[in-house]
């Protein structure tokens, strides 16, 4: 028998316990080790109960998804768990840890299913633009209510035990040594008569109303995932259930996932499974480098981002000193950071006792000593480089020896913020999104002295914290914001010519960006990137059409929210059409002598768009970024980019390299020349008929 599988018997009970430690993911030898398993013993009269079980910390995390790609081998899922569900004695799915995708189907082709009080069960394949595809949304409603069913598996939040055991997916919580408990759950199952339950032949559970309770989740969905097609089709598996016999079911699920599986949606979202686990593996980082110890966090800056900072480190139980010299600023910090508490135990996402704990870890001072014995002092700051200089000189003589001394900075040279101390093997970027205690991406910025395992310990920080980090090197805006300059440049131009901020946005978000970015310059602040522009001149600076709208704003004092009226009008909150701001701007393309057009809908997508892929391509050339998984991961974590589009650099490889560099060499005939420059890799990649992703995983092409 494989290894990934072991068998033993005890008794009148057999045990099999699937053994791919850490996660137990079943794959083929897994399916294959299974199959030998129960085949062998189907055969043995002495044995009267079978236990399922995981060796390790967990039962089974899920299938292997790698197989989704190359296609699944026999034995298939749908022929083993037929196999055990038609044994002829009791099989008991014992669950510790989680049971995920294919490791609940498992459990549900299983006659019985017990759990430890800590286990839990998900079916979160929609994730994957996928749904499950082994009998999950066959076998699920006749174990638990059918609107609980499709709620499970829609959502893809995980149930626990205790909400399993109430909903009837578990027959007993129990304790102790789970495979022990196993052994005699199954020895009383002998000795009460019980024989074998199929899940398959259980009718559908309350399904009374079930044409309403279809009808109601159809409309959610269309709302919550309108571009996801693996929504829709998973509702019709789920109807199948319903209203066909379950071997018809089953057809029309397995149809439904070969389908899903070949789609550009899921390989999109499985490029990303993968791309977020491959973003902490630094290539030439020596396995051997261990993080620093960090325990006490400092913030320098009590403004809307330092609040946000301390929030997530507070989450996690980190304390955490913020320092500020405004006793005014530390005052609207501690409401600030009460309010988002309150908020969230409003919501039922937090209980008041855990809101008054995570408030205790955050202390407010002006001294600087409060930061002496942080391990990791975080700078937020106003955005100026002459400022963090200073605020960098000071740290380095108040922070002990051994402390990393990050900078949130968005866009500054962190070389030269390193230079202003004597440890700059200590310094980094952990360029944080707002708001900070929600958003998930932690761009980490690798400045030209920073010590190896100052980068492990920033990684390994934000897996504490719950966000992604991503490693860039220094240049202006990193990976994220260099690329948003033509992103949003392009944005701003077709303005100039004749296109309204609502065409411009509606263009985006119809593509699937969470916001067009003209609203995400309101919502920031208008002068906010302005003000960075002016300050920190970058190229085109000799052309005046750069960025006008954003100036011209600025300087009418039309700041987006904050001032109820940017790029739109806000009335009572709601973002609507400024007819004035639409003619300033228009008026102002005209003065400046830009030419006159109405650019479609499809020629905004492609400008900012392909001018962010072109950018992306030079991200690459220059080593910011080590993949191009990277740069999805940026896009998709922290900038709105829809998943279920991979990313910018994964979406520019379905959509054709070759299609996107004529387009812009099209742009470059039509359009402003200095703008249209094909980056080098993308014309490379273009005409060999390559990819992003071949170029990240081919060294010679990456020569």
């Amino acid at each position: 028998m494989s290894d990934a599988v072991l068998s033993s018997i005890h008794g009148d009970v057999a045990l099999i316990q699937i053994n791919r430690p850490p996660v137990n993911a079943i794959d083929r030898a897994v399916r294959a080790g299974l199959k030998q398993a129960f085949e062998r013993l189907r055969a043995d009269a002495e044995v009267g109960a079978i236990v399922v079980a995981g060796s390790g910390k967990t039962f089974v995390a899920g299938a292997d998804i790698k197989e989704f790609e190359s296609g699944i081998e026999e034995p298939s899922y749908h022929e083993l768990f037929r196999l055990v569900e038609d044994m002829p004695v009791p099989v008991i799915a014992a669950v510790h840890g989680v049971a995920l995708g294919a490791g609940t189907e498992l459990a549900l082709a299983c006659h019985y299913r017990i759990a430890t009080p800590n286990a839990s069960f998900g079916l979160p394949e929609l994730s994957l633009g996928l749904i499950p595809g082994a009998g999950g949304t066959q076998r699920l409603p006749r174990v638990i209510p059918f609107a609980a069913a499709a709620d499970m598996i829609l959502s893809g939040r995980p149930l626990q035990a205790t909400q399993a055991r109430a909903l009837g997916l578990v027959d007993a919580i129990i304790v102790g040594d789970p495979i022990d408990a196993a052994r005699r759950y199954g020895e009383e199952l002998i000795a009460s008569g019980k024989g074998v339950r199929k899940t398959r032949e259980r009718p559908i559970v309350e399904v009374e109303g079930f044409d309403d309770t279809l009808a109601v989740i159809r409309v959610q969905a269309s709302k919550t995932m309108p571009k996801l097609p693996a929504a829709s089709k998973l509702i019709d598996a789920l109807a199948a259930a319903v209203e066909k016999p379950f071997d018809e079911g089953l057809r029309v699920e397995s149809e439904i996932s070969g389908r899903l599986q070949s789609s550009d949606e899921s390989r999109a979202l499985r490029h990303l499974f993968f791309a977020e686990r491959e973003v902490a593996k630094i290539a030439g980082l020596p396995a051997s480098v261990l993080p620093r110890r960090i325990e006490q966090i400092g913030i320098v800056g009590a403004g809307t981002m330092g609040s946000g900072i301390a929030m997530a480190f507070a989450n996690a139980d980190i304390p955490v000193a913020i320092l500020d010299s405004s006793e005014d600023a530390l005052a609207r910090a501690r409401v600030t950071v009460r309010k988002n508490y309150e908020r969230s135990v409003a919501r039922g996402s937090l209980t008041a006792e855990q809101l008054e704990k995570r408030l205790q870890l955050i202390k407010l001072d002006f001294r600087p000593e409060a930061l002496s014995e942080a391990d990791l002092v975080i700078e937020a700051v106003f955005e100026n480089l002459d400022v963090k200089k200073d605020v960098f000189a000071k740290l380095d003589k108040i922070a002990k020896r051994g402390a990393i001394l990050a900078t949130n900075t968005s866009t500054l040279d962190i070389n030269v913020i390193a230079e202003q101390t004597n440890r700059p093997q200590d310094v980094i970027g952990l360029h944080f999104f707002s708001p900070a205690n929600v958003m998930r991406l932690l761009e980490i910025v690798q400045a030209k002295a920073t010590n190896d395992d100052v980068i492990v310990t920033a990684l390994n920080v934000a897996k504490r914290i719950r966000k992604i980090g991503v490693v860039a090197q220094v240049c202006r805006g990193f990976i994220g914001n260099r690329m948003m300059e033509p992103y949003a440049r392009e944005a701003e131009h077709c303005v100039l010519e004749g296109a309204t901020p609502q065409e411009v946005d509606a263009a985006l978000e119809e593509f699937g960006m969470a916001m067009g970015i003209l609203a995400v310059f309101d919502m920031a602040g208008v002068d906010i990137g302005h003000l960075t522009r002016v300050a920190h001149p970058i190229g085109f600076q000799k052309d005046p059409t750069f960025y006008r709208p954003s100036a011209l704003l600025t300087e009418q004092g039309w700041l987006g929210q904050k001032s109820g009226r940017g790029y739109y009008r806000y009335d009572g909150g709601k973002r609507v059409v400024d007819d004035e701001v639409v003619a300033l701007l228009h008026a102002e393309g005209r003065r400046m002598g830009v030419p006159q057009r109405k650019p479609s809908a499809e020629e905004i997508r492609e400008r900012c768009l392909f001018a962010l892929v072109n950018e992306g391509a030079r991200v690459l050339e220059e080593r910011i970024a080590s993949r191009s998984g990277d740069i999805d991961v940026v896009y998709t974590s922290g900038y709105g980019f829809p998943r279920y589009r991979g990313g910018p650099m994964f979406w520019a490889d379905t959509v054709g390299l070759k299609r996107i560099y004529d387009t812009i060499n099209k742009f470059r005939r039509d359009l402003d020349p200095r703008y249209w420059e094909p980056a080098s890799l993308l014309e490379k990649l273009a005409m060999s008929g390559g990819s992003f992703t071949h170029w990240q995983s081919d060294p010679i092409i990456k020569q």
